[in-house]
C-alpha cells in the first residue's frame, strides 16, 4: 500500500511540476511557430552568396497572410510576395521546405538565357565583383563567379559555377495568377522552378529578411558572429 501511495505521489509530482507546464508551453509555442514566426536552418548552398550553409534564418509567417495553425488554410490575406523577396515554401515536387528568391510574379514573363534573366522582355543587368564579406567560404570553388543582379526592383548577389552541369536556359514563360517563379541565388547549384515548375501561393510559408545565428558547418560549426542578427 505504501509503495502504491509513493508511486501516486511521484506521478502527481511529475504531472504538476514537469508535464503540465511543458504541455502548456507547447500549446502556446507550437501554434505561434506554425502561424506567426519560425526559424529555418539552411543546410545547402543554393542561396549563396546571400545565405550560407549553417545560417539560421527568421521566417516571418505573417508577411503575406494568416494561416490556421498546422495547415495551409488562409484565414486572412493582406499582401503577396514581391519580386526579390526571399521566401520559404513547400516544393511542388515532394513537399520539401525550401528557401529561394522570388524572380517572377503573376502577370510577368520570365526567360533565362545562359544564366541571364529576361524579365518582361528586359535583360537584367549584372556587375561582376571580386570581393565579398565571406569570400573564403563563397569562393571555395575556384571557378565561382559572383555578381550583383540589378533590376527595377532592386539589387542582390548571385553566383555562377561555370564548371558544373546546370540548367542555364529556360523558355519564355508567362506567370499565371497565384503562381510564382523561384530561383536560388547560386544559379548553378539550386533545385528550383527551372526543374519543378511554378510555385502556388498557398505553398508559400513566409518571407526571410534576417539571419538569427550562423555557424560554419565546414569548420566544426564555429560561430560566424558577424552574420548573427544581420539583415539579408
Amino acid at each position: 500500500m505504501a509503495n502504491s501511495n509513493a508511486v501516486q505521489r511521484s506521478a502527481e509530482y511529475l504531472w504538476r511540476e514537469w508535464l503540465r507546464p511543458a504541455l502548456l508551453i507547447a500549446a502556446i509555442v507550437f501554434p505561434l511557430k506554425s502561424a506567426v514566426a519560425d526559424w529555418n536552418w539552411v543546410p545547402s548552398g543554393s542561396m549563396k552568396p546571400t545565405i550560407l550553409e549553417g545560417d539560421l534564418v527568421l521566417v516571418n509567417k505573417l508577411a503575406y497572410d494568416l494561416k490556421f495553425p498546422f495547415t495551409l488554410w488562409r484565414l486572412g490575406s493582406w499582401d503577396k510576395p514581391h519580386r526579390g523577396d526571399i521566401v520559404v515554401f513547400f516544393s511542388p515536387k515532394d513537399g520539401t521546405r525550401l528557401v529561394k528568391r522570388v524572380i517572377a510574379v503573376p502577370g510577368d514573363t520570365i526567360e533565362l538565357r545562359n544564366n541571364v534573366v529576361f524579365l518582361n522582355g528586359q535583360r537584367l543587368d549584372y556587375e561582376i565583383v571580386k570581393g565579398h564579406p565571406f569570400g573564403k567560404e563563397i569562393f571555395e570553388d575556384s571557378a565561382a563567379v559572383v555578381a550583383k543582379e540589378q533590376s527595377a526592383d532592386g539589387t542582390h548577389w548571385v553566383m555562377g559555377l561555370p564548371t558544373r552541369m546546370a540548367r542555364r536556359d529556360y523558355p519564355l514563360t508567362s506567370i499565371p495568377a497565384g503562381k510564382y517563379f523561384m530561383m536560388g541565388d547560386s544559379r548553378d547549384n539550386s533545385f528550383d522552378s527551372r526543374y519543378y515548375g511554378l510555385v502556388d501561393q498557398k505553398q508559400i510559408v513566409g518571407n526571410v529578411k534576417r539571419v538569427i545565428l550562423s555557424f560554419d558547418k565546414n569548420h566544426r560549426y564555429v560561430p560566424r558572429f558577424k552574420r548573427s542578427f544581420s539583415a539579408l
